[in-house]
């Protein structure tokens, strides 16, 4: 089981990159607009880099929802190997047969 510190701050990177998402990207493409002058352009940086690093979507770690693993996660299961392997074994994941012999 992960530090409920390190899942928590988790979630609240999730938050905090969901409800600046549009900003970002508003100025991301302001700054990345070749057509614009020098100086809007970099304004529209330095208002980016103002923004809290914590709501950039690149900060966000991918966790396990079972046990808050953050390495060897399964995306498309949501869930890390040690999780899947345990629940597989209990027949829960549909899908999913363990071998065993």
């Amino acid at each position: 089981m992960a530090k409920k510190s390190a899942v928590e701050t988790n979630e609240r990177r999730r938050k905090l990159a969901a409800s600046q998402a549009a900003k970002r990207a508003r100025l991301k493409a302001t700054v990345n607009d070749k057509t614009l002058p020098i100086e809007e352009r970099f304004a529209a940086s330095l208002k980016l880099a103002q923004l809290p690093r914590n709501g950039a979507r690149i900060r966000i770690r991918n966790r396990c929802e079972v046990t808050g693993r953050p390495r060897a996660f399964y995306r498309k299961l949501k869930m890390s190997r040690i999780a899947l392997r345990e629940l597989g074994n209990q027949g829960m994941v549909p899908g999913l047969v363990k071998s065993s012999w």
